[in-house]
């Protein structure tokens, strides 16, 4: 099984322009990007083998990687002109 990228801008293309923008313009914003880069990163990395873990580990990497996005996301769809 082939593994995914989960970076925000594979999880949401069509919200690049914002995301590009959100990220210079609210450092909150991106610090939580930086912050779920990072963690996206060390999950593929365990997910490729290239570092062993426990199940439970990987698991609350994920589940943190899930909480950040769902946060960025709300900040995203906030910032969204009707």
């Amino acid at each position: 099984m082939p593994l995914e990228k989960h970076d925000l801008l594979h999880e949401f293309p069509e919200h690049r322009d914002q995301i590009h923008n959100l990220k210079m313009s609210d450092n909150h914003f991106a610090r939580l990007f930086e912050q779920y880069h990072e963690l996206d990163h060390e999950v593929y990395r365990i997910e490729a083998g290239a570092e062993n873990t426990s199940d439970e580990y990987l698991e609350s990497k994920k589940k943190a990687r899930l909480h950040l996005k769902d946060e960025l996301y709300g900040i995203i769809k906030a910032h969204i002109e009707p």
